[in-house]
């Protein structure tokens, strides 16, 4: 498929080539998982998905295993309790409810964090596994208990979809564990990978097969309905009941094949008439399973479709301001490794041009969607959306499906995608795709039933929404690369960083302790003189169609983002540089603002929440510095 790619994009006038990586990845070998009661019978998971008729993916001869990557080998065998969605916050809850922890086995549901946090921390509370399940109570209104059937007579959730996905944890650092900060090349020295990847077992499980272990644990412990904790309680017809039960006893089994093996990113590239201004346009190619028709390949359609969009405007002569870079990552399900260790080997030429990072993951799997990116980026976003057609109804924009969804708000990027590494290296990103909305057909995510199936009779049926994103991408490709100026808003960082502001103040005043954040405070005041100044610089430029001014303003368009990643990385993470947003520690993907501050007032530590009043200060007293003029 890397192959493929790049022959597409050659085929569409792109300078097409194949980088490899020489990547640590683990794959499964055996997995088993079983009940006993306390009487002594038995409850067998199969740990598989129902083979349909209807849909031929689903029985392919190579069918993935259910598995989690990265997981550990190992087999635990105690008895279990139900932590919720795996939160410290959930962990704590049961330690003050006396609710024994300590070589226990953990069932989790999905939802919240990053799933590898939640194996992180069954660990850390002395737990010995891990057993994770969807429930069909975070799958809006369109369930079977409303009346729905389930895939694929309709468009619920199958009961025996399993959720697969890697338990690296993402809130440290992404990329190969084997290789942190530098690329993973054949010779490359590999360091101690224990930092990032679990030491208790983990399996993934269906709803259908959670449903007897949960029932095991009614009437045992605390009931969930006693349990002041976020989304305890999900759909299923049990109490959600703490555990454990006496007698109730879990044994796991998971074997995993360990192997450092070549991964292919596929790389198309049209050179611009300024080549040290570059737009890197990117998704990933792996999955989890033989299907993937959403997660990736809606994404990676729709990028075969920008090329053909490009390549028509190169059979007319026309070429870009600025150097396109197309690329399709392998290995992102493991934990952005391709995308990473890319950004790695190119970090130097990366950092002296790359205006933007444009990220389509899962380009469509419902018909909601969904903006995030650094501020500067939002306005050419959302005025782009204004100009596509939308499928839902007739004289729609993509603006007010969006708008209606999220109160034109853009969301602040996280992690759990490639973006990832750009931003923390200092390169303004967004993130775009259409989700599933609360009355949408239940999306698989990372199951056998993220089909062409799927896709076609519930997902997009006739690809309509496929074509609108790509409309979208294509389109706003097509100005960050050609516009005279770069299109940023520059005020709008001003006017996020003060609402950041404001957020941190409140959550200093939610606890006992006082910070000086004075500092912070005259830093934002600083950027937003500097912003005011270019943007004044850009008008002049423009009004007076000096070439060498609009240089200048592209140029500190370009760079003022490497301000937010200089003043060294977050505490115990040191890959996440940027002192405006990062992946919350206990999160992964939700994202945290002013994180080096605001997880030290979280953690008590008012003298590290000191120190990074002064280090995110610095960080954006030079953003400042390189926009001032």
């Amino acid at each position: 498929m890397a192959q493929w790619t790049a022959d597409r994009w050659s085929e569409n006038g792109f300078q097409a080539r194949l980088d490899e990586y020489v990547a640590y990845l683990n794959y499964p070998v055996s997995h088993s998982l079983a009940l006993t009661y306390p009487n002594g019978s038995v409850f067998q998971a199969t740990l598989q998905e129902a083979v349909l008729v209807e849909d031929e993916t689903t029985s392919y001869p190579n069918s993935i295993p259910t598995f989690n990557g990265y997981s550990f080998t190992g087999n635990a065998t105690a008895e279990y309790v139900y932590v919720g969605r795996g939160q410290v916050a959930d962990f704590e809850a049961l330690v003050s409810l006396n609710v024994p922890l300590k070589g226990k086995i953990a069932l989790a549901k999905y939802g919240g964090p990053f799933r590898g946090l939640k194996v992180k921390n069954a660990a850390l509370y002395g737990m010995i596994g891990c057993i994770l399940f969807t429930d069909p109570g975070d799958d809006g209104n369109i369930t079977e208990a409303n009346g729905y059937a389930p895939y694929p007579e309709g468009p619920a959730r199958n009961p025996s979809s399993v959720q697969r996905g890697s338990v690296q944890f993402l809130s440290t650092y992404p990329g190969d564990p084997t290789t942190p900060g530098y690329p993973s090349k054949q010779d490359s020295p590999r360091a101690d990978k224990s930092p990032v990847v679990p030491s208790i077992p983990s399996l993934p499980i269906s709803y259908a097969e959670a449903i007897p272990l949960l029932r095991a644990l009614d009437g045992s412990g605390t009931p969930g309905s006693q349990v002041n904790r976020t989304k305890w309680v999900g759909a299923l017809n049990v109490t959600y009941s703490t555990g454990p039960a006496p007698g109730a006893v879990l044994s796991m089994s998971n074997v995993m094949r360990d192997a450092t093996t070549p991964i292919w990113d596929a790389v198309g590239i049209i050179n611009g008439t300024s080549q040290d201004e570059v737009l890197v346009i990117g998704n990933h190619r792996d999955a989890w399973i033989v299907g993937g028709a959403a997660d990736p390949n809606s994404g990676s359609a729709i990028m075969v479709e920008l090329s053909k969009a490009f390549g028509k405007l190169l059979a007319t002569g026309w070429k870009p301001r600025r150097t396109i870079v197309l690329c399709s990552w392998d290995a992102e399900e493991y934990g952005l490794v391709g995308s990473t260790e890319w950004v790695e080997e190119y970090i130097d030429w990366l950092s002296t041009s790359t205006i933007a990072y444009l990220n389509i993951d899962v380009g469509v799997s419902g018909k909601s969607p969904s903006l995030s990116s650094t501020p500067e980026l939002g306005t050419i976003a959302t005025n782009i959306m204004k100009k596509i057609i939308w499928p839902t109804m007739p004289n729609e924009t993509l603006y007010d499906a969006w708008s209606a969804e999220s109160d034109c708000e853009v969301g602040i990027l996280g992690s759990g995608s490639d973006y990832t590494s750009f931003l923390h290296n200092g390169i303004s990103s967004l993130d775009m795709g259409s989700d599933q909305g609360p009355d949408d057909p239940v999306y698989h995510y990372h199951s056998n039933y993220d089909s062409y199936h799927w896709m076609s009779t519930y997902g997009d049926p006739g690809f309509q929404y496929h074509a609108a994103m790509g409309q979208y991408l294509s389109l706003l490709a097509y100005h960050l690369s050609t516009d005279e100026i770069i299109p940023y808003d520059l005020p709008a960082y001003t006017t996020a960083l003060r609402s950041y502001y404001d957020e941190l103040l409140s959550t200093i005043n939610g606890t006992s302790g006082t910070i000086d954040t004075s500092e912070l405070s005259a830093a934002i005041s600083q950027f937003e003189n500097s912003a005011n100044q270019v943007m004044a610089l850009m008008n002049h430029a423009v009004a007076t169609n000096d070439a060498a001014l609009k240089t200048v303003v592209n140029h500190k368009f370009r760079d003022f983002q490497r301000g937010f990643t200089s003043a060294g990385g977050l505490p115990d993470r040191e890959f996440y540089k940027h002192v405006v947003n990062a992946p919350g520690i206990d999160t992964g993907y939700a994202p945290t603002t002013f994180p080096g501050i605001t997880e030290a007032v979280a953690a008590g530590n008012f003298q590290r929440a000191a120190e990074w009043v002064a280090k995110t200060s610095l960080g954006i007293r030079r953003a400042a510095d390189i926009l001032k003029t």
